[in-house]
């Protein structure tokens, strides 16, 4: 089938020859894979025959294990299925990097009015204030990467501490570590998200604040405000969905949405090839 499909959109690639395609019905590294898995896996009620059953039938557990096993640089799964279903194969098999607490996702939209980035879209229900300031420094890192100065909004039902409940002291306190452990950063809050976008706003209510322009890095108390915001701004805009992005994780390994479109497939294809060139040569995604 692929090797059709390929022939009808004109592709000069081949299987076998330009790229490996493992069948998960007929690979002959089965056993390889399901002992791998059960070896992760023995001490969670895995046992050797539901290692071998997974490992026939999950196609993103499969890619977990051949990234694991260094068979592949980087993984994208998650068009089929649910998000967290397969982000607990990337959790137990390819685990978090060296120096990070916990996972995050960043999501994006680019639109006529610029690229504006969400953290944490996907991941972490109700973040605490550490958790905050490690996933918005993941994400800063990534806007670096692709050129874009990171300009960070800490977002809350607060305007700089006009409010004094937990959600607002969570994002104050964010905002102390991530000073502390990036001083360059251009991050500022708590604040409304009109104050974030508007700098007029928000120099008359904050005349010293850190942030200058608008924000382009927006993150939020909880997934609740994180997803519904992202997928307002993405539909009402008609921009184009980038992500999410998972951070945090041990190697390249995205785990997309079942609405993905082939364009965000090309994209975030993309994105794994720089991820992955980047750990080749040493480099770190967390601060």
């Amino acid at each position: 089938v692929i090797t059709s499909r390929c022939e009808r959109a004109g592709l000069w690639i081949k299987a076998g020859e330009h790229f490996e395609l493992t069948n998960i019905d007929s690979d002959p590294r089965h056993n390889d894979y399901a002992m791998h898995y059960h070896n992760k896996m023995k001490r969670k009620g895995i046992t050797q025959a539901n290692a071998k059953a997974i490992l026939r039938s999950r196609s993103t557990a499969i890619a977990a294990v051949m990234l694991d096993r260094g068979e592949a640089d980087a993984m994208i799964c998650g068009v089929v299925g649910r998000y967290l279903n397969q982000l607990k194969y990337v959790q137990d098999i390819i685990g978090l990097e060296p120096g990070c607490e916990g996972y995050a996702a960043l999501s994006a939209v680019a639109c006529d009015k610029g690229v504006y980035f969400f953290t944490d879209t996907y991941v972490g229900n109700e973040p605490n204030a550490a958790q905050i300031a490690e996933a918005t420094l993941m994400a800063a890192a990534r806007l670096r990467v692709f050129g874009v100065k990171p300009k960070v909004a800490l977002l809350s039902h607060s305007n700089f501490g006009t409010h004094e409940n937990a959600s607002a002291r969570k994002m104050r306190e964010a905002l102390v570590l991530l000073n502390a452990r990036s001083p360059e950063l251009e991050v500022e809050g708590e604040m409304h998200a009109d104050a974030a976008v508007d700098e007029a706003l928000r120099n008359r209510i904050f005349p010293d604040s850190k942030l200058s322009g608008t924000a382009n890095l927006f993150v939020f108390p909880n997934i609740d405000a994180a997803n519904i915001t992202f997928n307002l701004v993405r539909v009402l805009t008609g921009g184009v969905e980038i992500g999410p992005i998972l951070m945090g994780t041990a190697k390249p390994a995205y785990v997309l949405t079942p609405s993905a479109t082939v364009r965000r497939v090309v994209n975030m294809a993309a994105l794994a090839v720089v991820e992955a060139q980047l750990r080749s040569d040493g480099s770190s995604l967390v601060v």
